[in-house]
């Protein structure tokens, strides 16, 4: 496997990853084929209306979600990603689809989680946010310490908005690189980030283990496990000539 693609010091590289990358520690997917969670719809798990209406069952997913974060640990490709952060210090930066923490487990830094954190969690009331080690947890619906209303996970739902789209919009505007790991192209407004990378004339790079909705827009796809391609890629570009 090589790449055709050069990488220096002085480019700025933007990377996107999904579940994909994720799945590779054992992560489960967010649903079935089916679009199901033990026979819960996607809309009653992941949407504001499904927690407003059932906060219960809502905390019950995603409890779920974070417990299982014990139980996994960053892969290769998580490391090859902390690697080529080191060699291209503040040219690098990392968008994440997932919200498992496992980039920043593995100490990648430059780091915009657009979905959230299982980690994290803030009151619907005073906004106060709480690391998701300090709530009380066997509560149905854990409630804010400082003015008793309930929680939320630091989630983000269908049908609200991603974080830290201004600055994600300016570093595509700058971008000379963009890598996709592990993304289906399908989910928006993610899966458009590749594209406005390339108009801008960023040079595009995918990994992927099958070939995502937005190959098209690809200069160089590779097509497998991201734990096993990411190293040897990212050892290749850190070795190219400045």
């Amino acid at each position: 496997m090589n790449t055709k693609i050069k990488i220096c010091k002085n480019d700025f590289v933007v990377v996107l990853t999904g579940a994909g990358i994720s799945a590779e520690s054992g992560i489960k997917t967010f649903r079935d084929n089916n679009g199901l969670w033990e026979d819960h719809s996607v809309e009653e798990v992941a949407t504001p209306e499904g927690f407003f209406k059932n906060p219960a069952l809502v905390w019950r997913f995603y409890k779920q979600r974070y417990y299982q974060l014990a139980d996994v640990i960053p892969n290769s490709g998580h490391f090859a990603l902390v690697k080529l952060e080191e060699y291209l210090a503040d040219n690098f930066l990392l968008i994440t689809q997932n919200v498992d923490g496992l980039h920043r487990q593995a100490g990648n830094k430059r780091i915009y989680e657009m979905h959230g954190s299982l980690e994290e969690t803030y009151c619907l009331k005073c906004k106060t946010h709480y690391p998701t080690n300090t709530i009380n947890l066997a509560q149905d619906i854990p409630k804010c310490k400082k003015c008793n209303a309930s929680l939320r996970p630091d989630i983000v739902w269908f049908g609200e908005m991603p974080y830290f789209l201004p600055e994600i919009d300016l570093a595509l505007r700058k971008a000379t690189h963009f890598i996709t790991i592990g993304t289906s192209g399908v989910v928006y407004p993610a899966a458009q980030f590749l594209m406005l990378a390339k108009m801008n004339g960023a040079k595009t790079i995918g990994v992927n283990f099958n070939s995502p909705d937005n190959r098209n827009f690809i200069e160089e796809f590779h097509q497998g496990k991201s734990g096993e391609l990411l190293p040897k890629l990212v050892e290749q570009w850190i070795s190219q000539e400045v």
